[in-house]
């Protein structure tokens, strides 16, 4: 299958074809997202989430990020692989995120990066897309200012927040961005927003007009369990298998009944 680059995205946006990502934490499930045909691999600072158990994603850290790449890289051949750039890795100056983000390029592998936020980091944007660092945006209801928002509630429903977010969209893309994440905004929004850019948008929890869709993988797959959001559709139900098949285990532990002849060796 034909690697996925930050151009190729660019052509499915004009051809209308959807671009389809997940995010992965290691080098398994890299490998089968990859295998399946997933055209982007997000490492997220939803990690600081689903795999470390934190409240929120401003706990991420630039070294278990780094690390999180390092091991996701190892999985991925086809897939446009995109480091998420955690907490005040890249808000302080432009200078200390043309740093970061080449570490996650440099030492870990990842293609591109993400940063969450609009016209405040726009500068730094313009120095990493100089150096030659894709860079992916994201707007919406951004994580790492969780706290500034007071919730996980639906951004930009007012039309004085709608009107700075489709502002935020269009500088993003005139300071070099290739793609932008929309979440969980009012769906005409991010129609609008996606037709008012030549970029493409992803969106999550903003509806189907955006050019594609991403999805936390621990969700999707009904594995994470501590949220249950209106925008994520499980296509498994794995905590149930995950936790069934770790009971059978003990069961036949406990009675003796593993590990069986056919599975120990004689000599």
């Amino acid at each position: 299958m034909k690697k996925v680059t930050t151009v190729c995205l660019q052509d499915m946006k004009k051809r209308g074809e959807k671009i389809a990502v997940l995010t992965a934490y290691d080098a398994l499930f890299a490998r089968l997202e990859d295998q399946a045909g997933v055209d982007i691999i997000l490492v997220g600072d939803s990690a600081a989430m689903v795999v470390a158990g934190g409240s929120s994603t401003l706990t991420a850290t630039m070294e278990q990020m780094l690390y999180h790449v390092q091991c996701v890289s190892r999985g991925v051949q086809r897939a446009l692989l995109v480091a998420d750039m955690p907490f005040l890795s890249f808000q302080i100056t432009p200078e200390q995120a043309v740093a970061n983000a080449g570490r996650f390029l440099a030492e870990a592998g990842a293609e591109a990066v993400k940063l969450e936020g609009g016209r405040p980091i726009i500068e730094a944007v313009k120095r990493l897309v100089d150096v030659g660092i894709p860079v992916m945006g994201h707007l919406g209801l951004t994580p790492q200012s969780i706290n500034k928002f007071g919730g996980w509630e639906v951004r930009a429903r007012e039309k004085s927040e709608a009107k700075a977010l489709l502002d935020d969209a269009k500088a993003l893309q005139d300071a070099g961005a290739f793609a932008i994440v929309l979440e969980k905004i009012p769906s005409p929004l991010a129609a609008e927003v996606t037709r008012s850019i030549t970029i493409p948008t992803i969106g999550i929890g903003s509806g189907p007009e955006c050019d594609g869709q991403v999805l936390v993988n621990y969700d999707m797959l009904g594995l994470y369990e501590q949220f249950n959001l209106r925008f994520v559709r499980k296509y498994r139900r794995l905590a149930e298998e995950v936790g069934g098949a770790v009971k059978e285990y003990i069961r036949d532990v406990k009675n003796g009944s593993f590990p069986s002849a056919d599975e120990s060796y004689e000599k």
